[in-house]
C-alpha cells in the first residue's frame, strides 16, 4: 500500500532538514531521487504561512481596457476555434470571435472598472509563502535519508537535536520562560499556592 491515502493529513516522521526558501527544500528532494532514495517517504512542509500580495502598478482606464481586450480574444479564439471544429470551412470564425471579444472584453473592462468607484485602483499578483520549509521523513528511512544528504553536501538536523530558540526574538505567545530564572508570579485566578 503506498502512502498517497496520507494527502489531507500531517505526515509523520522526522524533520530531517529545514530551509528558509523552497528552491533549496525541491533540491534537496531532487538530490534524493538523483540518488535513488524513495522520496514518495519525504515531504516538504511550510510553517508559518502568510499571505503576499505584491502591487504590481496603477489601474487606469486604458490598463483596464487592455486587460479586457485581451481577456475577450482569448475566449473569442476559443468560442472560433470550436466552431471550426465544428464543421466550419473556413476559419472565419476564428477572426470573428477574436475581433468581438476584443470588443466586449474593452466595454466589459471599463464598464468593471468604473464601477468599482476607485477603490481598487491598483493591479496585484497575490500568493501564499511560508517563513521556513521543512524536509520530513518517514521513520523507517529518515537515518538513510540523513546520511544521503550528509553525503550530498547537504546541512541536517541531528535526530533528537533540540531546536535553536533566538532568546533575543520575542514569544509568539505568552512568556518566555528562560532556564536559570525564577519563574513569573502566578496571576491570583492561577493555580493555589501552597
Amino acid at each position: 500500500m503506498t502512502s498517497f491515502p496520507r494527502f489531507g493529513v500531517m505526515p509523520l516522521g522526522e524533520e530531517i532538514a529545514t530551509f528558509g526558501k523552497y528552491e533549496d527544500a525541491q533540491r534537496a528532494v531532487d538530490v534524493l531521487a538523483d540518488a535513488g532514495f524513495p522520496v514518495q517517504k519525504v515531504s516538504i512542509i511550510g510553517t508559518d504561512l502568510r499571505m503576499v500580495e505584491r502591487v504590481t502598478g496603477r489601474m487606469t482606464f486604458s490598463r483596464a481596457a487592455l486587460s479586457g481586450v485581451l481577456s475577450g480574444m482569448w475566449f473569442g479564439l476559443m468560442m472560433g476555434l470550436l466552431w471550426v471544429v465544428l464543421g466550419s470551412p473556413d476559419f472565419m470564425p476564428v477572426v470573428w470571435g477574436v475581433s468581438v471579444g476584443a470588443i466586449f472584453g474593452a466595454l466589459f473592462g471599463l464598464a468593471a472598472h468604473s464601477l468599482s468607484g476607485g477603490k481598487r485602483d491598483f493591479t496585484s499578483v497575490s500568493q501564499v509563502v511560508a517563513t521556513r520549509y521543512g524536509l520530513r521523513c518517514e521513520t523507517d528511512v529518515a537515518a538513510r535519508c540523513r546520511q544521503t544528504l550528509v553525503d550530498k553536501g547537504i546541512s541536517v538536523a541531528l535526530p533528537g537535536q533540540p531546536q535553536v530558540v533566538d532568546l533575543t526574538i520575542p514569544p509568539k505567545y505568552g512568556e518566555r520562560i528562560v532556564p536559570g530564572e525564577p519563574a513569573p508570579p502566578t496571576a491570583p485566578w492561577g493555580p493555589a499556592q501552597q
